[in-house]
């Protein structure tokens, strides 16, 4: 019978300690800087390793022994060849073969050195790594090698697997062997890669490459190379305003047009937690006081795209398409869940270098994340590296730690164009774009259909159901026309249409709003992807719901433009119940039907959606069969079927002005649903066209207004295009929030048309201000912003 896994196991095995996986002994500090080799080869060790885990305890032996059988595989079936190492990889033109001939020695390296997999010290298994390095040196990655194909082969997959392998290996290689293969580190990661802070040496990469440097630095014994390597992530530390990195508002940014927290994000945050552990103590310690933006990043620009252990697919950028690939032995899938683990790992890591009451907390949060991924509980996920693994063990079974719970508030992104809103009981994320931020992103053959993810794809889960919405064979499967919350033309788009690395990117200024953190207004100047398509859109972050406007939308493709309500995936044979107006349709596949707005309609397991625009929405079910090969060339092409759920507007062939208004309620019962239909005074919708989109809930106190160009909307006037969120509070006062997304405004003024006895609080922005029987609020120039809110505090009178 196999051990279940515990806290006194694991605590066992760890010699009563917590591991503090990644600082094993001996530790970086207790060595003379004489002796730092040593001392930071196992201190190098530990972090690849995750420190001594318990290999009698599940999930662990399991873990161990399928690493075994994997390193066995690859030693049977390992043929040197000119332009190879196994022929299943050969690299004379394709590097990426290369690199992932030195992931697999990598792997095959760690069953040799851990305890548990049935080849712990194995002499065969010893000659075969031997060889491999030796082989791949002589054939391709060696001093004097031209570089050819994708840089980052060569600068940082190559070479890290390399470095971890001479320190795994260290005892087993000659000097000469090492000085070759420090030669050939040298030869393709020169200080000049770190010279300048461009190109492919910015955010992410940046740290890879510092990486790449400081193991360099241990594995030949260089302080120089060491110290390089920390100087060299001073560039990393300071919040941008334009390009790659991380921005004071939490956005970050990879490849200068693309929202990446999920993934180059989680690389960076990994990174940084393995170079402070690693140079901890030492000479080289990390002591710049920048770090601390890093830091703050955690719960700044990580957490809030983090819920029930996923990180969300709307700042994961081609990942979305890596579900399963062909080059994975193991055929596991990757997913926003196995995104979201590797992501919590890194923030325990990285918490080993901050305060202690951030260690406390981020602890805290990561503990609370993995007790609520009921769909796929990470000391499970086989996509995690057995030293992530141990980490989140350790947080798992340790008493001191409180899982804390999910936020509740909204955050705007507007240096990426995302945000997300939690509520309790449920999460959502918008996607938009704008000529600061692309469509999407494709590239090296993968996200090949993901066009219009930035035409306000809109995301959600509930706290207890829809987990597995994103994660369940999605992208391969879903109509990439109709990703839901989108306004789309219908017209066919080739695969990587746009352009590669983020070139896709609308002529729009206007994206972005306000919040005063509990609440939103949200726009968008739509523009679609290689076609005509134009609209405004607009979205209204709420309680229990998210108000969804639509207004001048247009199109002269020849080509019919749809707005998808929502497009929910059912799973592989799911029939949800879906009612309209009271009455249960049909769960047939295929079935479809078209039904009049106003109206209200309610799939069971999510939510409900409450139509009241003119017009008509339809509904669709279908069973929809993809591969991964068809969103990414080096997936699977195992072909899959999921079932979908779709509820959209179609707005004909060539619309010249249509728009709609529907709200989305997740979690709501048909009851709910039905009553908020039938509550004609909970909302207002007193614009929604081209000049500006409003809506107001008097009983949450909110007014919401887009204004597109000067004009009034409701209780207020504009001078210029804004975003106005105000928010009436119990104690009298109220919150008056703008913004100017475009970034182009020299002057606005603003005027409520509402009693305010005075103006409490005003950012430097404010220019001028008149309180009295209405609120006029005068605002010098916005361009430096970023689109930022101006929030403006008053008395009501």
């Amino acid at each position: 019978m196999t051990d279940v896994w515990s806290r006194r196991a694991f605590l066992s095995a760890a010699g009563g300690s917590a591991l503090l996986l990644g600082a094993p002994a001996p530790p970086a500090g207790a060595a003379p800087t004489g002796a730092f080799p040593d001392a930071m080869r196992a201190v190098w060790r530990g972090l690849l390793l995750g420190g001594e885990v318990p290999a009698e305890a599940e999930p662990f032996r399991s873990r161990l022994a399928d690493l075994g059988a994997l390193a066995a595989g690859w030693r049977s079936a390992m043929a040197p060849a000119p332009g190879s190492l196994w022929p299943d990889l050969g690299y004379a033109s394709d590097p990426e073969m290369m690199m992932q001939s030195y992931y697999r020695l990598r792997t095959m390296a760690e069953a040799h050195v851990r305890p548990g997999t049935g080849l712990t010290g194995d002499a065969a298994l010893r000659s075969a790594l031997l060889t491999g390095l030796d082989h791949l040196h002589a054939d391709v990655y060696h001093a004097g090698q031209v570089r050819y194909g994708n840089w980052y082969c060569w600068q940082i997959g190559a070479p890290q697997a390399l470095l971890d392998l001479c320190v795994m290996l260290y005892e087993e290689l000659p000097a000469g062997r090492l000085a070759d293969f420090c030669a050939a580190v040298d030869h393709f990661v020169p200080d000049s890669a770190v010279g300048s802070y461009t190109g492919t040496s910015t955010g992410a990469n940046r740290v890879d490459l510092c990486r790449v440097l400081a193991l360099r630095g241990v594995v030949g014994e260089d302080p120089a190379k060491l110290a390089l390597s920390r100087d060299a992530l001073a560039p990393v530390f300071p919040y941008v305003t334009a390009g790659d990195g991380l921005y004071l508002d939490g956005s970050f940014v990879q490849h200068t047009w693309v929202p990446y927290t999920g993934t180059y994000g989680a690389v960076l945050v990994g990174g940084l937690g393995l170079l402070f552990a690693l140079l901890k103590d030492t000479p080289w310690q990390v002591t710049d006081p920048g770090k601390q933006i890093a830091f703050d990043a955690v719960e700044r620009a990580w957490a809030p795209f983090l819920f029930n252990g996923l990180v969300m697919d709307t700042v994961s950028g081609r990942a979305v398409s890596r579900g399963l690939l062909l080059a994975d032995p193991r055929q596991v899938q990757q997913d926003d869940h196995a995104r979201g683990h590797a992501v919590l790992a890194s923030i325990v890591l990285l918490a080993e270098g901050a305060s202690s009451a951030e260690r406390v907390r981020w602890r805290g949060l990561v503990k609370g994340w993995m007790a609520r991924d009921y769909y796929s509980r990470p000391l499970a996920d086989t996509t995690l590296s057995l030293s992530s693994l141990a980490r989140l063990a350790q947080v798992e079974v340790d008493v001191s730690v409180t899982a804390l719970p999910e936020p509740v508030g909204h955050r705007l992104f507007a240096s990426m164009d995302r945000a997300t809103h939690r509520r309790p009981g449920w999460a959502a994320s918008l996607s938009m774009a704008s000529k600061r931020i692309a469509h999407y992103e494709t590239g090296n053959g993968e996200n090949l259909r993901g066009w219009h993810t930035g035409s306000g794809m809109l995301s959600w889960w509930g706290a207890s159901y829809g987990n597995g919405q994103y994660s369940d064979a999605f992208w391969p499967t879903v109509d990439p026309y109709r990703l839901p919350g989108t306004t789309v033309s219908r017209k066919a788009l080739a695969d990587g249409a746009g352009g590669d690395w983020g070139a896709s990117r609308p002529d729009a200024a206007w994206v972005g709003g306000t919040t005063d953190g509990e609440f939103a207004s949200l726009g968008q100047h739509l523009r679609g992807l290689g076609s005509t398509l134009s609209a405004r859109t607009s979205w209204f972050f709420l309680a229990d719901t998210i108000v969804c406007l639509g207004a001048g939308i247009r199109g002269s493709d020849g080509t019919v433009v749809e707005t998808v309500i929502d497009n929910r995936n059912l799973g592989a044979s799911g029939t949800h119940a879906l009612t309209v107006g009271g009455a249960v349709q049909p769960t047939a596949q295929g079935w479809s039907a078209a039904f009049p707005s106003p109206g209200w309609a309610h799939l069971a397991g999510f939510g409900g959606y409450v139509m009241s625009g003119a017009g008509a929405f339809r509904a669709l079910r279908e069973a929809r069969t993809g591969r991964w090969s068809d969103v990414n060339r080096g997936g699977s092409t195992t072909a899959l079927t999921r079932r979908y759920l779709t509820l959209w507007y179609d707005h004909g062939t060539d619309p010249a002005d249509a728009g709609y208004v529907h709200q989305l309620l997740p979690g709501a019962t048909p009851a709910q649903t039905a009553a908020r239909a039938a509550a004609a005074g909970w909302l207002t919708v007193f614009a929604n066209s081209e000049t500006a989109q409003g809506v107001s809930v008097p009983s949450l106190g909110f007014i919401g207004v887009n204004f597109w160009r000067a004009g009034s909307a409701g209780p207020l006037e504009a001078t210029a295009p804004c975003s106005v969120t105000v928010r009436e509070r119990s104690d009298g006062t109220a919150t008056v929030c703008v913004s100017d997304p475009a970034r182009e405004l020299n002057s606005l003024t603003l005027v409520w048309n509402r009693p305010v006895a005075a103006v409490l609080s005003r950012p430097p922005t404010v220019v001028s201000e008149a309180a009295g029987a209405r609120l006029r609020l005068g605002f010098g120039s916005l361009t430096t912003a970023a689109g930022a809110g101006q929030q403006v505090v008053v008395r009501l009178g």
